[in-house]
């Protein structure tokens, strides 16, 4: 099992260091946590000599109302991650397909069920295009894809995962099912023309993960949330981890965030003004940039940037832990004009 890294370890930097670091590494909102869930957890605070409720129904509810969908569709968790594991231990599938390169946890959770993997290679600027369908054959039971995708932040054809969510429906024998991690889906620029939330009646092979960490910068509180319209996989998954997953602050935090409609407007037009400003501020300085759709942007760099730029206090994601990626690959978070206007400047240095 290869070692799994992922950004937004400031802890060790700050150990080593003995300061904050500014944190490219991590894909969370730039404009931190909103007042009102900053108050929610505060207030919650008188609450936490009380288990919290086990199945968090208002939680349930608030998050149903938000997507449109019924309370029993709903499944919350400890962040994604909890959710993406209690899905492969509910389904326990023999053989997944996914892509490369992925978000690392995928491959890591199935891993633990002993699952075997065929991986699809990203070519043409990361994107998926039809002869993905051509690899969904009567061995595989699930597959898991990222929208937008992660590390490279490209976004998937809602043509071709409708194609590939029914072509799975519909194959002889058992469905195949597919998880679609749409963790990165609030913070583009159309949210509602990416997600497949819309299929979700229609094809009940099809399961949803979301969580509040990206979108509302909620990464240490640990909230996410799966769709899925078959209640007795949702069932399943309940099941598949400790009856707590979700403590009551994090409760608290999730219906407070749900009511900041204005936030997240706030964020996506951050990123609609300072993506493209970084991407070409990137390109600038002679760096191959993908040109990413989310809230980070992936990179190359024949110059090793990740010790120096750690000696000028910034964290950067290397990405050669990815499979289809080598150590040449970066990954950075988009935030604010202030910040990425400071990686700029330590990157021109480091490069000069």
């Amino acid at each position: 099992m290869r070692e799994r890294i992922h950004g937004g370890n400031w802890a060790a930097y700050e150990r080593e260091y003995g300061k904050r670091p500014l944190d490219f590494s991590a894909n969370v909102s730039p404009l931190g946590v909103p007042e009102g869930v900053r108050e929610a957890i505060r207030g919650a605070a008188g609450e936490i000599d009380r288990y919290p409720d086990p199945a968090c129904h208002d939680l349930c509810e608030a998050i149903a109302r938000h997507e449109g969908r019924k309370p029993e569709q709903v499944l919350c968790g400890s962040g994604a991650s909890d959710l993406l594991y209690r899905a492969v231990y509910a389904i326990r599938p023999r053989h997944a397909l996914i892509t490369a390169p992925c978000f690392g946890e995928y491959e890591a959770a199935l891993e633990t069920v002993g699952c075997s993997l065929t991986r699809a290679p990203l070519g043409d600027m990361f994107r998926i295009n039809e002869s993905f369908l051509t690899l969904i054959d009567n061995n595989i039971d699930l597959i898991i894809l990222c929208q937008p995708n992660n590390p490279s932040g490209i976004t998937i054809d809602p043509s071709i995962l409708r194609r590939i969510i029914a072509h799975s429906a519909g194959r002889h024998g058992a469905p195949c099912r597919v998880l679609v991690d749409e963790c990165f889906v609030d913070l583009l620029d159309d949210p509602e023309a990416y997600s497949v939330k819309r299929l979700l009646t229609e094809y009940p092979n099809l399961i949803l993960l979301r969580a509040f960490t990206k979108s509302y910068g909620l990464a240490g509180v640990r909230l996410g949330y799966a769709l899925c319209s078959d209640q007795a996989l949702l069932e399943d998954m309940r099941r598949a981890g400790p009856p707590w997953a979700v403590s009551q602050p994090a409760i608290a935090a999730g219906q407070a965030a749900l009511r900041e409609k204005d936030y997240i407007a706030r964020v996506r037009e951050l990123m609609r003004t300072e993506r493209p400003w970084l991407r070409e501020q990137l390109r600038a300085l002679g760096l191959t940039v993908v040109p990413g759709e989310a809230n980070f942007l992936l990179f190359r760099s024949e110059t090793p940037l990740l010790a120096p730029l750690r000696e000028r206090g910034i964290l950067l994601r290397g990405c050669g832990d990815f499979t289809g990626l080598d150590d040449t690959w970066y990954r950075a978070a988009v935030r604010t004009r202030e910040d990425n206007e400071r990686l700029i400047a330590a990157l021109r240095e480091v490069l000069a």
